[in-house]
């Protein structure tokens, strides 16, 4: 072990630690408010003023204001957070202005939270204590019952009422090693913040008697090490969204200070960087990365080992490592939020990347629509140079690496490793036929290893925890969670980060709500415009790269967009590929005109137009332009065309032998009627019609003009009586 990084490392520790703790967060009331991109056009800026003036205005001196990055809970921000010492912490959903004073008043200065407006709520009553109990199949006891069911009976014989202590079910909390793998289970004890281990039966009387009644931690059971998803479930573990993730890439989403070294520090950060430096040995990186089974989470899959030790053996020595930032994905927010929300962790993970390579020198490639996560990213390069943890000799070490930003300019297709490569260089983003990979002749000519934000999110975990920890999350040949952003036909909206192998249902149904409305799931979308459309059926399939890949759709950077019977297959089709046609770099022939004329046939049949023949010329077309195309783009673009025509085939049919569209989705295929029967006459559909075609006096049947009809919907909008029906 190197020594002297160990003390550098250490010395930075410890004057971070005093920082913080001359703010003395443990003994004040904690007001947390989300500030990211999202959370920002929701209205957080204007909750975090008007909390300031509040404060102001008490004189209280032991209360403190701080921002967090994003939860991922986009439907319900902006979210606050009250962390009152000794208490329960309490989060608040969709707050405003009028709500900051409802929360002040009752909650800050009188002890009384908000009910009504809790998260997930409203509640009646917030229990005392809170147990989770982990689910993860890892776990295992001397119990015959599983410890949720042993621990509510227990609770029960004692005559605790669920007032009193609530429980609650919970993904992985990562406190398994080795030697501790099915023979005890684990249970976190909210608000006090301790883990315990449970054995048997006798332990977990132990522990209802001694810490739930009486108060005392029993200490020979608690969790004393640091666990990677534990800070993240003492905060958000009441929350249904939340507590059935296993959060590796986003664990420190809400929980930390983004634009704080300081409070990156407290959460172990740049302890990996300092354990790989101390080793003093590159390959050692290479081979946890290799063991962990992590594969790049840009969408490809491709072993991160694999590519780093392929860098790492090229004859030349100057060598490049490059972020992907330039996520294009209509949808999909997974490396913003990462950038916005926990810088430090990224920039940590490309430096151990670089060291693992022998890069001296490193690139974010991040898209100028995101300015948030640029000037996060920068300001985090900007400390890390004043901690000496970037640049020369870093942590004493002998190591030289620094970071730069390149802004990337909107190009769907920069995200492609060689387009992006030919941007950074300057020159128009456009990709080029490979071998030679990126990792022989990459940037200005020399090996280059580019990877996502999400793969290098994941190494400081892989290297705290250990490779054998992350390999045991996911499946046998995908190691570790994969992060998606959850959209579409969903009751609930926002970040989900889920073991590998997770099945569509859970996500749909456990994490995300089901669908909205009490409509029917017709079908999940997975991977962007170049992924295709699982049907309900397939709804047990493990999210995994090559069991999507068999589904006909991809994993893709992880937009996951939910289908509901209202959803026209055809219409999704003719949607993502309009996003491709229009985002082709135009330089193969088989992406370029190829992609333009699927769209064309894609338009004649949800126009109305087409015809059977249609049907063969896309599904012969869309198998050769996958064939054919220069880059992953073209390849892919074909997916949501075949993965609809092979599932929903007889939509494409009803589209052109009846002119009909099954959802009523597609306007030229649709139009609409009033019946006579249960129009009553009270002319608000021809009050409302912009190109006033319903004609009919007051208390008589209306009448609407086919021909006139621009098949708007507005009548069919604002019918109170059901009598607009849309055929």
């Amino acid at each position: 072990m190197n020594s002297t990084v160990s003390d550098q490392y250490r010395a930075l520790a410890d004057q971070a630690e005093r920082a913080r703790d001359r703010q003395k967060p443990g003994e004040k009331i904690l007001i947390q408010i989300g500030s990211a991109t999202c959370e920002n056009a929701a209205g957080s800026v204007d909750v975090l003023d008007e909390f300031r003036k509040h404060i102001a205005a008490s004189g209280r001196e032991d209360i403190v204001l701080r921002r967090t990055g994003c939860t991922g809970r986009c439907s319900r921000e902006p979210i606050v957070g009250i962390l009152v010492p000794g208490k329960m912490p309490v989060k608040y959903e969709r707050v405003d202005r009028p709500l900051v004073h409802e929360i002040f008043t009752r909650h800050i200065l009188q002890g009384e939270p908000v009910l009504a407006r809790i998260l997930d709520g409203p509640l009646e009553k917030l229990s005392q204590h809170e147990i989770l109990t982990c689910q993860s199949n890892r776990c295992g006891w001397e119990g015959a019952e599983s410890l949720q069911t042993a621990l509510a009976r227990r609770l029960g014989d004692l005559g605790i009422t669920p007032d009193q202590v609530r429980i609650t079910a919970a993904s992985c909390f990562g406190a398994c090693g080795l030697n501790q793998l099915g023979t005890c289970s684990h249970m976190l004890v909210r608000p006090d913040k301790v883990l315990y281990r449970v054995y048997n039966e006798d332990d977990l009387d132990e522990i209802l008697q001694e810490h739930v009644i009486h108060g005392h931690t029993v200490d020979r059971l608690k969790v004393v090490e640091k666990t990677v998803g534990r800070k993240f479930f003492e905060m958000y573990g009441d929350v249904a969204f939340f507590n059935r993730q296993s959060r590796i890439a986003l664990r420190h989403n809400g929980i930390i200070d983004p634009e704080s070294i300081d409070e990156y520090f407290h959460y172990r950060g740049f302890q990996a960087l300092s354990t790989v430096l101390s080793k003093g040995d590159p390959q050692w990186v290479i081979d946890e990365v290799t063991k962990a089974r992590l594969r790049g989470r840009g969408g490809g899959g491709y072993p991160t080992g694999q590519k780093w030790s392929m860098a790492a053996k090229a004859a030349e020595k100057t060598r490049y490592i490059i972020c992907n930032a330039d996520e294009g994905d209509p949808g999909a927010f997974m490396d913003r939020s990462m950038l916005e929300s926990d810088p430090f962790n990224v920039v940590e993970g490309m430096i151990i990347g670089g060291y693992a390579i022998g890069a001296n020198r490193g690139f974010f490639y991040i898209r100028a629509e995101y300015p948030m996560a640029i000037r996060r990213i920068d300001g985090a390069i900007r400390q890390c140079r004043e901690r000496g943890l970037l640049g020369k000799n870093i942590l004493g070490s002998g190591f030289d690496f620094d970071l730069e930003i390149r802004l990337g300019a909107g190009a769907f297709v920069c995200g492609e490793e060689t387009a992006l490569i030919h941007s950074i260089e300057g020159e128009r983003g456009q990709p080029r036929i490979r071998p030679p990979y990126p990792t022989e002749s990459g940037l200005w000519g020399k090996p280059t290893v580019i990877n996502n934000v999400e793969t290098f999110a994941n190494i400081t975990a892989i290297v705290n925890y250990g490779a054998g920890w992350f390999s045991r999350i996911g499946t046998a040949a995908s190691g570790g969670t994969k992060v998606f952003a959850l959209a579409g036909k969903i009751l609930h909206t926002g970040l989900v980060e889920v073991p590998m192998g997770t099945t569509l249902r859970e996500i749909v149904y456990e994490i995300g709500g089901g669908v909205a409305g009490g409509k029917q799931l017709k079908a999940v979308q997975t991977g962007g415009p170049a992924g295709g459309c699982i049907p309900a059926k397939w709804l047990d399939t493990p999210v995994d790269f090559d069991t999507l890949a068999k589904a006909g759709s991809i994993m893709g950077s992880g937009g996951m967009i939910v289908l509901d019977e209202d959803d026209c297959a055809v219409d999704i089709a003719r949607f993502f590929m309009t996003f491709s046609q229009d985002e082709s770099c135009g330089k193969c022939t088989p992406c370029r005109e190829g992609t333009t004329r699927l769209l064309e046939i894609l338009d004649r049949i949800t126009q109305g137009t087409g015809t059977l023949a249609d049907l063969e010329k896309l599904e012969r077309l869309a198998k050769l332009i996958k064939k054919s195309s220069l880059c992953g783009l073209g390849r892919a673009a074909p997916n949501p065309v075949l993965s609809t025509l092979e599932h929903f085939r007889d939509e494409y049919i009803a589209h052109v032998t009846q002119q009909r569209c099954p959802a009523k989705k597609c306007v030229a295929l649709v139009h609409y009627e009033i019946s006579a029967e249960k129009c009553v006459g009270c002319t608000v559909c021809a009050r409302n019609c912009p190109v006033t075609c319903i004609t009919g006096a007051r208390r008589e049947a209306h009448i609407i003009d086919q021909v006139r009809c621009i098949k708007c919907g507005r009548c069919f909008e604002v019918c109170r009586f059901d009598a607009v029906q849309r055929l």
